[in-house]
C-alpha cells in the first residue's frame, strides 16, 4: 500500500508465547461469537467483507451523485475508495502487531494505542452507534424492499399492507439466524449476501443503461437555493460515508482466520480484503456514475424506483437486497453479540449458556425492530449520529493509531498519508452530519408514527 509497516521492532514469532489464561477464561473465549472458531479460509474474509462493505446504500449512490454533481462526485466516490483500502490495510496489519497477541476487536487494538480506559471510551461507543445503526436500517431497508417486492408482484386486487408489517416479517427472519453461533456458522448466508450484492448492483447499473439517457435529463443541482444545494452536498457526503462501514468488523473477521509462526493471519485477510474491494468498485462506480448519467438529478433516492420496467426484474432485484440485508445485519450484529456476552459472562458473572444467549439475542433483535417501526427514516438520523461515528472508525481512527503505535517519522511518507486521511475524515465528520440533521427536519414535519 505504499507506506510499509515497520515490523522490524514487531516481529511476529508465536513460538515464544505463553499462554497465561486460566481453563475458565480460555472456556469464555471458546464460548464467545469472535474467538470461538479460527478455521476461516481466506475466501471467507472476501465475503464477509462485500457483505458488511455492499449495503443496500449502494442503490442511493446515483442519488447522492445529483447532490454533488460530476466532479465533486466522482472525486468522492474515488478518494473513499483509496482512503478507506488504506485505513483497511492498516487494521490488518495492525492485528498481530504485538509478538504472539491479536486484537481480535475494534477495542482491544483501541485499548493498545490508547490506553485500556480511554481505548474503550474512544473506541465502543463509535462502533456501537455504527453497529446497531447500521442493523436499525437494515431492518427498514429490509422491510421496505419486502413490501416493494410484494407491491410489484401483486395485482391491483392485492389489498395494501402498512410497511410496519413487513418489517416485522423481516425481523422475524432474524429471530432465528441470530442464534448461529459464531461468525464461521453465518459464513453460508454471508455468502449469499454477498453474491446478491453483486447481482443487484449489476440489474440496477444494466437496467438503467437498457433504459438509456432521458430525454429531459439534467445535471445541475436541484435545489433552487445556495443553502439548499449546500445541505443537500453534506448530506451527500455523508451518504457516502455510509456506504464504507466495513471496518467496524474487519479485526472481528480477521480473528476467525488460523495463524501460526510464519504464516500470520494478515496474509491471507488481506487477499479477501483485496478481492473485496474489487468486488465494491464493480458494484459501487457503475451504479453511481451509469445511475447519475441516465437519470441526471431527477434519479430517485433509490435507483430501482427509477427503473419501472421490466417488473419482473425488478421485482427480483429487490428480492436480492432483502437476502443481501439479512446477511449484512448479522454481520454487524455479531461483534454487538460479542460485546452483550462479554458483559454478562465477564463482568456481571453469568454462567455462558444456551439460555443467556437466546434471551440476549432476542432482547437485541426485538430492540432494532421496534427502533425501526418507530423511526423509518432513520437513514437521516444515520446521517446525523454516523457522521460523528461512521468518518472516524473508517476514515482516520486507524490512522491515529498508527501514528500512537508505529510512531514514523515526521514528513515521511507514512507521516504525510496518516495526516490528510485524518483531516479529510474530521472534515467529514464535522460536515456530514449537518446535512443529515436538515433531513430529519424535513421527514419529521410529515411523519406519522407507525404509519
Amino acid at each position: 500500500m505504499g507506506t510499509q509497516a515497520p515490523t522490524d521492532h514487531l516481529h511476529y514469532d508465536d513460538s515464544k508465547t505463553v499462554d497465561n489464561r486460566t481453563a475458565e477464561e480460555k472456556a469464555i473465549d471458546e464460548w464467545l461469537p469472535i474467538t470461538s472458531s479460527r478455521n476461516a479460509k481466506w475466501w471467507y474474509s472476501a465475503f464477509h467483507n462485500v457483505t458488511a462493505m455492499v449495503g443496500a446504500g449502494v442503490l442511493s449512490l446515483p442519488y447522492a451523485m445529483s447532490k454533488l454533481g460530476w466532479g465533486p462526485g466522482v472525486t468522492v466516490m474515488v478518494l473513499s475508495w483509496i482512503i478507506t483500502l488504506y485505513t483497511l490495510w492498516q487494521m490488518v496489519e495492525m492485528h498481530e502487531m504485538v509478538p504472539g497477541k491479536r486484537f481480535d476487536r475494534y477495542h482491544e487494538l483501541g485499548q493498545h494505542a490508547f490506553g485500556e480506559k480511554l481505548g474503550l471510551w474512544i473506541v465502543v461507543p463509535q462502533q456501537l452507534v455504527v453497529e446497531v445503526g447500521v442493523d436499525i436500517v437494515y431492518m427498514v431497508t429490509g422491510g421496505k424492499s419486502l413490501k416493494k417486492f410484494h407491491d410489484l408482484v401483486c395485482s391491483k386486487p392485492c389489498k395494501d399492507i402498512k410497511t410496519t408489517y413487513f418489517i416485522m416479517i423481516f425481523a422475524s427472519v432474524h429471530f432465528v439466524l441470530s442464534h448461529l453461533p459464531n461468525f464461521n456458522s453465518i459464513s453460508g448466508v454471508s455468502l449469499a449476501a454477498a453474491v446478491m450484492s453483486l447481482s443487484y448492483s449489476t440489474i440496477a447499473w444494466g437496467a438503467s443503461v437498457k433504459k438509456g439517457v432521458q430525454p429531459d435529463v439534467e445535471y445541475g443541482y436541484k435545489a433552487t437555493t445556495t443553502a439548499g444545494t449546500l445541505f443537500n452536498f453534506f448530506g451527500a457526503l455523508g451518504d457516502v460515508a455510509f456506504a464504507y462501514a466495513g471496518h467496524n468488523v474487519v479485526l472481528e473477521i480477521q480473528a476467525t482466520i488460523p495463524s501460526k509462526p510464519g504464516k500470520p493471519s494478515k496474509v491471507p485477510m488481506w487477499r479477501g480484503v483485496v478481492v473485496a474491494y474489487i468486488v465494491v468498485a464493480l458494484c459501487y462506480f457503475p451504479v453511481a456514475f451509469i445511475g447519475y448519467w441516465m437519470f441526471g438529478n431527477s434519479v430517485e433516492d433509490n435507483v430501482l424506483l427509477s427503473l419501472n420496467k421490466p417488473t419482473w426484474l425488478i421485482a427480483m432485484a429487490n428480492m436480492f437486497v432483502v437476502v443481501h440485508v439479512i446477511g449484512s445485519y448479522q454481520i454487524y450484529a455479531m461483534p454487538v453479540f460479542d460485546m452483550i456476552e462479554t458483559v454478562l459472562v465477564k463482568k456481571l458473572r453469568f454462567k455462558p449458556s444456551w439460555t443467556l444467549r437466546f434471551v440476549s439475542r432476542n432482547i437485541y433483535v426485538a430492540f432494532t425492530m421496534f427502533v425501526g417501526l418507530t423511526f423509518p427514516f432513520f437513514g437521516g438520523l444515520l446521517g446525523f449520529f454516523g457522521g460523528f461515528a461512521f468518518a472516524p472508525t473508517t476514515y482516520f481512527l486507524p490512522c491515529i493509531m498508527w501514528l500512537a503505535v508505529y510512531k514514523p517519522r515526521r514528513y515521511s511518507l507514512s507521516w504525510i498519508t496518516n495526516w490528510i486521511c485524518i483531516i479529510l475524515g474530521v472534515l467529514l465528520m464535522v460536515i456530514a452530519p449537518i446535512g443529515g440533521l436538515r433531513q430529519i427536519i424535513l421527514e419529521a414535519k410529515t411523519y406519522k408514527f407507525y404509519s
